[in-house]
């Protein structure tokens, strides 16, 4: 059994398993964290994760950013000037595109179809790489998760401790972590 099938049968044992309504935002969040270099493999797999939330009787709708970037600065009124200047993009990346991408991931979260049974699946990370950061991303969408949020990400986990791509410094999140050298924890 490959990497990405041994991830998604731990992600299907966890995701069978009864649901604690009484918990924060964090604590709904689940990341299946899995090797950068699995990215391709990961996204023919896809189906699979939705196949394993359906028949756990939970509703999945699907969230993918790998577009979020390039869609966002198509719509910027001065994006030539930035190209000319990438410098100057610094500031509106920090405010304007972190809170692009966290609105993209809140519609999933909060639409109408969407209730305390449906698991929303984010993929796409690594595109948003450089620009910014899971962790803000996370601060400004936990509180509207209402069943389960699903990050799959590309990168490290190490004691509560994650990391995009292997290459930042990570950030210390609550979310339950899906991975392949460690037990499923307990919600």
């Amino acid at each position: 059994m490959g990497r990405i099938e041994k991830l998604i049968e731990r992600y299907t044992r966890y995701i069978c398993l009864p649901w604690q309504k009484d918990l924060a935002g964090a604590q709904r969040a689940i990341f299946v964290v899995y090797d950068k270099n699995d990215e391709r493999r990961l996204r023919t797999r896809l189906d699979l994760f939705k196949l394993a939330t359906k028949e756990a009787g939970h509703a999945w709708k699907a969230c993918d950013l790998t577009g979020a970037f390039s869609t966002w600065m198509a719509a910027v009124d001065y994006r030539d000037e930035y190209f000319a200047d990438p410098g100057s993009l610094e500031m509106k990346l920090e405010e304007d595109f972190l809170e692009y991408v966290a609105e993209q991931i809140q519609e999933k979260l909060t639409a109408a179809d969407v209730d305390d049974q449906t698991v929303v699946g984010v993929y796409g990370l690594a595109s948003l790489y450089g620009y910014v950061r899971t962790s803000e991303i996370m601060a400004k969408i936990e509180k509207s998760i209402r069943g389960r949020l699903v990050v799959l990400f590309p990168g490290e986990y190490d004691n509560n401790n994650y990391r995009l791509l292997d290459a930042r410094d990570g950030w210390n999140y609550h979310a339950i972590p899906i991975t392949l050298h460690q037990e499923l924890y307990e919600s």
